[in-house]
């Protein structure tokens, strides 16, 4: 770093090699991941249908792939977080690369043989959460040990950027290529994953934070969640998104919409997936060159209905240009709602306890998503998959409502600077944190 740091704060992260390894490295992985994932859902579907289950009893099997993705995420979470300060990160995301590219061979094999089966997509599903519970924090521990801190925030942008590309153009990648040759995607997959393996290996040695002393592992990793059990803010923020998107899960159902309500086949699957990504995608630009300064609580709030409101009419859309309409308002209120809550739960954690705040705040993300899924599917399941997506979106709006009055200081906070009591350790954490 010695010949980087002096670089003044305009200057491009992709200039150090360490970081343009690890850019392309996240960028190859996130393109694989949704290609795969899109399609993972799309043959669990199908082959339920043409085995001759209802459309409720498919709807099911949807459910299952995010059950069984969540609960690896759920049990191994925190210990991936502490595992990311204590081991070496690029070492950790190496190997979750290398299973993510087993898994896509696997797929592709068994697809390419015409084998594929239900259980095997089940299998996977729960490879892919053990996976990426330790995935997420290594690689997102990692980035700010690849640049110096006067070009950090440039850094962070960037990376966030191959994120939003990857959802944008991954489902894309799965949806077409799967259109000429089912095996396609996970072939591609396999080449993506290979691709991101290889510019992690050009990625030189790092340092590693310093360990606290005489701490024990559980210690840690319980500090996070009680700290934000206390911070009324950080609570109201994270619980506010945990509880509107497990309701209204309705990416769950994409496959359920583009083969029996929508009938648009794999490539209108694929555009389905794109729409919310896209929304999402030039909200965050807008707010890169536009950032919000006032009345940042209740916007945050209105964002989550406008959320649950358009998740309702796309649960009653019958054509696909509204649907995607829908989807796209979705993704843009969505991401809305993520960059108020994000900025909020940065700037209201002391800084010696972002990590773990973080950490719990992945949880939660991990819970709303893919235990989101598990919901809609079950309530699919249970009373078809329009009542789940529009009693979802009904869910989210009220779930505004109910938290504007647990959490009255969401609809009270005007700006982004918390206040200055709210950073303070009391006295007694502070001795807590002096004891070995």
């Amino acid at each position: 770093m010695n010949d980087t740091s002096k670089l003044s704060p305009d200057a491009s992260p992709l200039r150090i090699a360490n970081f343009r390894a690890y850019w392309l490295s996240r960028l190859s992985m996130t393109l694989a991941q949704y290609a795969m994932m899109l399609i993972i859902g799309w043959q669990t579907y199908n082959l339920a249908r043409d085995g001759g289950m209802g459309v409720g009893a498919a709807s099911g099997q949807l459910a299952l792939i995010g059950l069984l993705q969540f609960i690896p995420l759920f049990l191994l979470t925190p210990f991936s977080g502490w595992a990311a300060d204590h081991f070496d990160r690029r070492n950790i995301a190496r190997l979750t690369v290398l299973a993510q590219l087993g898994c896509a061979g696997t797929l592709a094999w068994f697809t390419w043989s015409e084998t594929l089966t239900v259980t095997v997509l089940f299998g996977v599903a729960i490879v892919l959460g053990i996976v990426r519970a330790f995935n997420g924090p290594a690689l997102s521990a990692l980035a700010p040990n690849l640049v110096p801190k006067t070009i950090l925030p440039n850094a962070i942008a960037l990376s966030s950027i191959a994120w939003q590309v990857g959802m944008i153009v991954g489902p894309a990648i799965g949806g077409y290529t799967y259109a000429i040759m089912p095996a396609l995607p996970y072939i591609t997959a396999f080449a993506l994953f290979a691709v991101s393996l290889a510019a992690l290996s050009f990625i030189g040695k790092v340092q590693q934070p310093a360990r606290a002393a005489n701490r024990r592992p559980i210690h840690q990793m319980v500090e996070g969640l009680r700290y934000v059990v206390r911070n009324k803010m950080v609570l109201g923020a994270i619980t506010l998104d945990l509880f509107a998107v497990f309701l209204a899960g309705a990416t769950a159902l994409f496959p359920v919409y583009a083969r029996d309500i929508l009938e648009v086949g794999e490539t209108g699957l694929a555009q389905l997936a794109m729409a919310p990504a896209v929304g999402a995608a030039l909200t965050a630009l807008w707010f890169s060159f536009r950032p919000l300064k006032t009345n940042v609580g209740p916007k945050m709030l209105w964002a989550v209905a406008v959320f649950g409101l358009a998740t309702v009419v796309f649960g009653l859309s019958k054509t696909m240009p509204l649907s995607l309409a829908m989807l796209f308002i979705i993704g843009a209120a969505d991401m809305f709602s993520v960059y108020i809550r994000q900025s909020l739960i940065q700037l209201h954690t002391p800084d010696d306890k972002r990590g773990r705040v973080s950490s719990v705040s992945l949880l939660t993300i991990s819970a709303s998503n893919e235990f989101g899924d598990f919901f809609s599917g079950s309530l699919a399941f249970l009373f078809g998959p329009v009542i789940a997506v529009v009693g979802g979106g009904v869910g989210a709006i009220a779930t505004v409502a109910l938290w504007s009055r647990i959490f009255p200081v969401l609809r009270t906070t005007r700006t982004f600077d918390p206040p200055d009591e709210l950073l303070d350790t009391p006295p007694e954490e502070k001795l807590q944190e002096q004891m070995p």
